[in-house]
């Protein structure tokens, strides 16, 4: 199955017009032709099957004769990371992270972050292109960078975890029991929080813990952090 993304698209319509170059795809990389199927999610858990019913220049017209939805995650999983200074990498996290399921990513701005800004454009289109390729119906959202302080500050999950590489009493994070619906863990720069940062976010009601005993890069602890939690959503 291929499936393809419209953000625009209610529960309740009944047609769908696909603009220029969607519909370009459609009709002439995939050669679908009138009668075909196609089916479309809104990013929101809803899988449409619709049919394609007029074929035009510049633009496909599909009607809709299902729709499905799927329920939410039992947990809401969400990432908070500091932007590497390789881009690749974090566009790589974004990308595989969408693949194995994630609910949200946060970018946070640290004291040792040696890039301090996101193209969040840019991320949405990468989300949305691994949400297709995985066949996820849900888009995870992308949040604009903040500061540590901004964030930590603000942040309502009802489980919230730091994980870092500082000498002290931490537990592992494999082993935390998620009883509440919202979970998010810190991911710090390649320079890892500073011992400010982990005393603030303590004291905001973050957990200090531990994803074992390698030292990862960023993007790996991230993408760590995220298959353990999906675990969870998994029921494994």
């Amino acid at each position: 199955m291929r499936l393809f993304y419209n953000k625009d698209l209610l529960k309740d319509d009944s047609r769908l017009i696909i603009e220029r170059e969607e519909s370009r795809h459609i009709v002439k990389v995939l050669r679908k032709k009138v009668g075909d199927t196609v089916y479309i999610t809104n990013g929101k858990g809803i899988l449409f099957t619709t049919k394609i019913d007029i074929i035009n220049k510049n633009s496909t017209e599909l009607k809709i004769i299902n729709r499905k939805q799927e329920p939410k995650s039992k947990f809401h999983v969400n990432i908070a990371v500091a932007p590497t200074k390789n881009n690749d990498r974090i566009e790589w996290f974004v990308e595989k992270s969408t693949e194995i399921g994630i609910n949200s990513i946060s970018t946070v701005l640290c004291e040792k972050s040696e890039r301090k800004k996101v193209k969040t454009e840019r991320l949405e289109k990468i989300t949305i292109s691994a949400m297709k390729q995985s066949l996820q119906l849900h888009k995870p959202i992308i949040e604009e960078l903040v500061s540590f302080k901004e964030f930590t500050g603000n942040c309502k999950s009802d489980n919230k975890y730091i994980a870092h590489c500082k000498e002290s009493e931490k537990l592992i994070l494999n082993d935390c029991k998620f009883k509440a619906k919202t979970i998010t863990v810190l991911i710090g720069p390649e320079g890892g929080f500073s011992d400010n940062e982990i005393d603030l976010a303590e004291k905001n009601g973050f957990i200090s813990v531990s994803l074992g005993n390698n030292r990862l890069r960023t993007e790996t602890a991230a993408i760590v952090a995220t298959q353990i939690l999906s675990a969870y959503n998994a029921d494994i």
